[in-house]
């Protein structure tokens, strides 16, 4: 199991005195504690620091984790000029990048982004699949793309990633047809539903699409993305989560647990809700963490840092918190 955390990117999750320069230090951070992976995620929805500028920050700053979008929106760039970027940003690296993808969703984090990109809203699923075929295309040198949507012709020298073939690109979504797509055509699944056993039936089924496509279990990596505080407070744990739902969405806590992936409480009752979602698969776990202040997020970082013993052993071998707890201080 890998464990890694969504860098609090967004001015919602920044107090007032707070630096956005910080950032690069909460990534090295995360580093030092033993994080498997920095995730930064993409909108125009509220004030923040631009993805892939995040990323190309943190390329040179840390050395080992992979660098992630959770969930980059390609409708919101140009392809080839994304392309180019995306393998900066894995040039930069050293070939630690991955790219979470996702087509943006109904009401206010969907339609309104492909208006003010000026990309039409229909045909949306399509056109995301057929940006990532551009991308691999032109990652193995092609010079020219002729989809059903997107066609170009003479295109120049393409600045090739690290990895031949590029990053591994990741789905979020998990409609029927957004599993059956993730089995055909991508490297991993992240979608963030708030039952664990909705996640292990919809991994089944990218599962079954991947067999059906000719494509090994093992080629698509089961990932999750989560939101999560650690409080021995119950309650206050749960006012400071409400707090960041309707900062970061518009909605409280209630509505926002109703779908997505949210998990709130002490340690060892975070730890059994973890467990309960690396039974049904995740492989690669990515939490965002519920605080609104950089002090508060770096607080909650070395909080989850501490479960990363007892979260990553097998699903059949998880150990009890204040095990992990004893085995750290010995």
């Amino acid at each position: 199991m890998d464990i890694g955390v969504l860098l609090p990117t967004g001015t919602a999750q920044w107090g007032p005195a707070d630096d956005p320069r910080e950032l690069v230090a909460f990534g090295r951070q995360a580093e030092r504690a033993g994080l498997s992976s920095l995730f930064v995620n993409d909108s125009l929805i509220s004030p923040r620091i631009e993805a892939l500028t995040m990323l190309a920050a943190l390329a040179p700053a840390t050395e080992t984790v992979t660098l992630g979008t959770g969930a980059l929106m390609p409708f919101l760039r140009r392809p080839i000029q994304a392309a180019q970027s995306l393998a900066s940003v894995d040039l930069l690296s050293g070939g630690r990048l991955t790219v979470a993808v996702g087509a943006g969703f109904p009401g206010r984090f969907g339609r309104p982004l492909y208006t003010l990109s000026e990309v039409p809203w229909e045909r949306r699923f399509a056109r995301l699949d057929e940006t990532v075929a551009l991308w691999r295309a032109l990652w193995d040198g092609a010079d020219s793309f002729d989809g059903e949507i997107l066609r170009f012709a003479e295109i120049p020298p393409a600045t090739r990633p690290s990895r031949a073939g590029g990053p591994p690109i990741w789905l979020g979504g998990a409609t029927p047809a957004a599993l059956a797509r993730t089995g055909r055509m991508y490297d991993g699944w992240l979608p963030y539903p708030p039952d664990p056993a909705d996640y292990a039936s919809g991994l089944r089924d990218v599962r079954k699409a991947a067999a059906d496509a000719g494509r090994a279990a093992e080629d698509i990596t089961p990932a999750l993305f989560v939101s999560v505080r650690i409080d021995d407070d119950i309650d206050s744990g749960r006012r400071i989560m409400d707090a960041y739902a309707r900062a970061t969405y518009g909605m409280p806590l209630e509505e926002l647990e109703k779908v997505q992936a949210v998990v709130t409480g002490p340690a060892d009752q975070v730890l059994e809700r973890l467990r309960e979602y690396a039974a049904a698969g995740v492989r690669h776990l990515v939490a965002r963490l519920g605080a609104l202040d950089l002090r508060s997020q770096r607080d909650q970082l070395e909080r989850i840092a501490d479960l990363i013993p007892a979260v990553s052993s097998s699903p059949e071998g998880l150990v009890p918190i204040s095990h992990c707890a004893e085995k750290m201080d010995r």
